[in-house]
């Protein structure tokens, strides 16, 4: 049996998983949803330096979780892929879903596609927080008008020091066995450090025909790509 441990992006708690982890569960598997601190039912909670790192790395632990695949989607691929190097033996593959990924020294903030001052100055703008993006910016997504409103429904701001937050790697991201799922619709193409470690031996892609948020706009097909890449 494989242990999902499940960690959505930015603004995002356990919740994004809902219609992911009953047929994770279905198909004989644990599937355990992280919500990072300063989000969600958490927002109340600090989230400083390695905070979030710090939260998936205590989740393993508490439940005494092995064969484990880490999932991150989006930002939380960038505390994911660290954790992936802390929790040791119990790691069984990392599984990416149209993440960010971490590297060493750098931050979300730091490569932001718009240029780090575009993401600080939003952030400056919200109190230091990330606020959440208007329906109109789901667009294109392969969502549905109630989809884009479950979504926004149990989002709350990120913590902007999370985002800023440089990645501390304990162990190098060439060397885990992981699956990177691309999700077309929010462009065709991964970025170019993903697309440089895709080239190892260790790294899988897998494409779905959908948008940024699998787990609301094609949660049966995002559970079959986890389902098969924990058996790879």
């Amino acid at each position: 049996m494989t242990e999902f441990v499940l960690v959505a992006g930015a603004w995002l708690g356990a919740s994004a998983w809902d219609e992911v982890v009953p047929g994770l569960r279905a198909a004989g598997h644990g599937a355990h949803p992280v919500t990072l601190s300063g989000v969600g039912e958490k927002r109340e909670l600090p989230a400083g330096p390695q905070s979030h790192v710090t939260d998936i790395v205590d989740e393993v632990e508490r439940l005494g979780l092995r064969d484990v695949v880490l999932v991150g989607h989006s930002y939380s691929g960038i505390p994911v892929g660290q954790a992936a190097g802390r929790i040791g033996d119990r790691l069984a593959r990392v599984v990416y879903v149209d993440a960010s990924v971490p590297a060493e020294g750098q931050s979300f903030v730091s490569t932001w596609w718009q240029g780090p001052a575009a993401l600080e100055a939003e952030l400056a703008g919200n109190g230091g927080s990330w606020a959440p993006p208007a329906p109109a910016e789901f667009e294109g997504q392969g969502l549905t008008d109630e989809q884009t409103a479950r979504l926004l429904a149990g989002a709350t701001p990120h913590p902007g020091a999370s985002l800023s937050d440089p990645a501390v790697l304990s162990a190098p991201l060439d060397g885990l066995p992981v699956t990177y799922v691309k999700c077309l619709l929010d462009g065709p193409e991964p970025s170019d450090d993903v697309a440089a470690l895709l080239t190892g031996d260790s790294w899988d892609l897998v494409t779905t025909d959908t948008g940024h948020w699998p787990m609301y706009s094609r949660p049966a097909e995002l559970v079959r790509i986890l389902t098969e890449a924990a058996a790879k």
